[in-house]
């Protein structure tokens, strides 16, 4: 078997007096989805917050095409090639869509076909290119905070809960423009809380319950088995539809 893109190998975190990470190992296949899947509280958002140095692993490694970067800081890491869109977006609500998307091509000025294949992916932000970030809906700061991840080729990229609270219809546009992105030599670590999405997007799937993987494997096999789905997480995909 080829060597994942990504691997975490008995990954702790604590934050001040919580233990939250307890031994997490997942691997991470270049190329299309992996999704997060658990319960509240699980240790989701914790484990992608450890991967890109925001948080540091108490013990365990982290690994990312080969190397390991463990300690390394955020900035570090970024410039591996690995971006991260939280679940509260991160973006400049002050400055306006463009400006905020300048911010983000830290290697120079940003490129006129990557930015065209953009606003193939998220027309609105073409449209509202001069207004304030803060102005906008939240599907379309959601689409703002993935464009300003992948102004620039990225190995990979962790997305977390990107379909939280956004209408149907944004739903839709959002999970087409991640299949997109799936198809480039980008990689996608995604945590999402919507299984529809979850299905129609990951090859291979983990899930998370009280800071460790419980079950990896391929997200068809999690997906056609009610009765796994129910004794991992408590409830079936069916019902998420």
């Amino acid at each position: 078997m080829a060597e994942p893109l990504l691997a975490l190998d008995g990954v702790h975190t604590h934050i001040a007096q919580y233990h939250i990470l307890q031994g997490v190992d997942l691997a991470v296949p270049a190329g299309g989805v992996t999704v997060i899947l658990g319960r509240n509280g699980a240790g989701k958002t914790t484990t992608l917050r450890t991967i890109m140095g925001l948080w540091q692993a108490s013990g365990g490694t982290i690994r990312f095409d080969g190397a390991d970067i463990t300690s390394l800081d955020t900035p570090a890491i970024a410039r591996r090639g690995i971006a991260y869109v939280p679940e509260n977006m991160g973006i400049f609500t002050d400055l306006t869509v463009r400006e905020n998307m300048v911010l983000a091509a830290v290697d120079g000025p940003m490129d006129s076909g990557r930015l065209d294949w953009i606003f193939s992916l998220f027309p609105p932000l073409r449209t509202f290119w001069e207004m304030p970030a803060g102005n906008l809906s939240g599907g379309q700061k959601q689409m703002l905070s993935v464009a300003r991840a992948v102004i620039e080729p990225r190995r990979l990229i962790l997305v977390d809960e990107p379909t939280k609270g956004l209408a149907p219809a944004i739903i839709k546009a959002m999970t087409a423009a991640l299949a997109e992105l799936a198809r480039t030599d980008t990689t996608i670590l995604l945590v999402e809380q919507n299984f529809a999405m979850a299905k129609s997007l990951g090859q291979t799937v983990s899930v998370m319950d009280d800071g460790r993987i419980v079950h990896s494997g391929a997200m068809a096999e999690l997906a056609g088995d009610a009765a796994l789905q129910e004794r991992l997480m408590g409830l079936s995909l069916e019902t998420h539809q």
